[in-house]
């Protein structure tokens, strides 16, 4: 299945959240492809050295940077070559919903569904789904 891995999963699974992390796991054992954009790819490398962020993590920042690293070494690089602007109220997550439609995702991983789905444009074939949504339905 092609997804998009939305950062707040990253940052669940660094900081242990199973579901989170079950999901991590599956990519990077390729049984999904997640799709990597440049905007994408911006705030993953934003996200993972926040600091303050992972104070109560169990992983040093050199070992998420290495994680991060692995996890973009089965990411699909995924060109957005047009924006669907207007969409949503939140322009920082517009880019999750283009890298969906550019790179034919099935579904888009996130904990921000809520702000995802009011979107004023409608992609009916792109699911959009928690992480426990996204085991639930068998994808592991």
């Amino acid at each position: 299945m092609i997804i998009v891995v939305d950062t707040n999963i990253f940052v669940g699974a660094c900081m242990g959240s199973e579901p989170s992390s079950d999901v991590i796991t599956a990519c990077l054992s390729e049984k999904h492809m997640p799709l990597m954009g440049a905007a994408l790819f911006a705030e993953y490398c934003d996200v993972v050295n926040r600091e303050e962020l992972f104070k109560a993590c169990h992983l040093s920042k050199t070992e998420r940077n290495e994680l991060l690293d692995i996890f973009f070494g089965v990411c699909r690089w995924t060109d957005i070559y047009f924006g669907w602007r207007p969409n949503l109220k939140d322009e920082s997550d517009n880019h999750l919903i283009e890298l969906a439609v550019a790179g034919h995702a099935n579904c888009i991983v996130s904990r921000n569904i809520k702000d995802l789905t009011r979107g004023e444009l409608l992609f009916p074939d792109i699911r959009l789904l928690t992480p426990e949504a996204f085991l639930q339905r068998g994808n592991i």
